[in-house]
């Protein structure tokens, strides 16, 4: 079933730090309208970090990075799940559900890591490689996923390469999360060279001028970035490490290099904290609009449907990665 729905106001005040009013009048027929559909559908929201402020915290049910979301999407008894997230996130929600609906506001949702890697190249690299496990990134397609050993994600991914108990694993597709978990690891690690086009873009010499222009900056970093930035940083970890890491320790002044919605989120959460905004966005996440969970809850589409043949070894990947977090 559907959480209780939370009256607007109350919603508000979760943004109120970081939204005008103004803005949030706009929103907010769309966001009564929603979580009345969700209730009628029993239906459920899944939100990614990346996504705007008024679906994270105005229609979302549960939030959080790509690993959480997964192991959440296990647990939901709705009958529909509404993933405001990219393609693979929705794939993996319906591997995970099979016998629910799984529905993506908008399907050019995409990731240019999940297109940086197709099935055909991870046979290729089995036959480069004989005998050597192939740990990908969830940030992958379903076929991909389905030609895997294991799956994970940013959070997990040094302690997956190392539940394999192998001298070398081949990762893909993310090669700068595959250089940072090789500098983890005795493992050898064998990386594809795919990137985020949002994190790409980020350099060291941007984080130091951020430490140049503010005193006492905290920089936390998304291991996606380039070694030269993850090198300049005080923490680095996955959107929901970030996340705890200004939860638990409250930096005076902080900068997320990571995707900017990111920010936003978590200031909402931390008005004592002052946050820089580098603003690098994702042009996927933001397809995800109101207007299209709202279309989606109304007519139940578009239903996003994995064929058998790819989803059973699909679901194994990533059952053999939530496995790891259960030991």
């Amino acid at each position: 079933m559907a959480a209780p729905t939370v009256p607007l106001p109350q919603l508000y005040e979760r943004v109120e730090t970081i939204m005008p009013a103004a803005e949030w009048a706009a929103h907010a027929p769309l966001i009564a309208e929603i979580n009345a559909l969700k209730a009628e559908r029993e239906a459920v929201i899944l939100a990614h970090n990346y996504q705007t402020p008024e679906i994270f915290h105005g229609v979302a049910d549960i939030t959080g990075d790509s690993l959480s979301l997964a192991r959440h999407a296990t647990q939901v008894d709705a009958r529909v799940i509404v993933q405001c997230g990219v393609h693979f996130m929705a794939e993996t929600s319906k591997l995970l559900n099979p016998h629910k609906t799984v529905l993506l506001p908008d399907l050019r949702a995409g990731c240019s890591l999940a297109e940086s890697i197709t099935g055909a190249d991870v046979r290729l690299l089995r036959e480069r490689y004989p005998g050597v496990p192939v740990v990908t990134y969830v940030n992958t397609s379903a076929e991909v996923k389905a030609e895997s050993d294991v799956c994970c994600t940013s959070s997990n991914a040094v302690d997956v390469v190392e539940s394999l108990g192998t001298d070398r694993v081949i990762f893909l597709p993310d090669e700068f999360l595959g250089q940072h978990v090789a500098n983890h690891t005795d493992v050898e690690v064998i990386v594809w060279r795919g990137h985020c086009e949002v994190h790409e873009r980020f350099t060291g010499g941007q984080v130091r001028d951020y430490r140049a222009g503010h005193e006492s900056l905290t920089v936390l970093a998304h291991p996606e970035c380039p070694q030269d930035v993850l090198a300049e940083a005080d923490y680095v970890g996955s959107t929901s490490g970030m996340a705890r890491y200004v939860d638990e320790r409250q930096p005076a002044k902080v900068v997320m290099i990571t995707e900017c919605s990111m920010s936003d989120n978590v200031a909402a959460q931390h008005p004592e904290v002052e946050f820089v905004r580098p603003c690098n966005l994702c042009p996927h996440m933001k397809r995800i609009t109101l207007h299209g969970v709202r279309d989606a809850l109304r007519d139940l589409a578009p239903a996003v449907e994995i064929d058998p043949s790819v989803a059973v070894p699909a679901r194994a990947a990533v059952d053999a990665m939530l496995a790891v977090g259960r030991r």
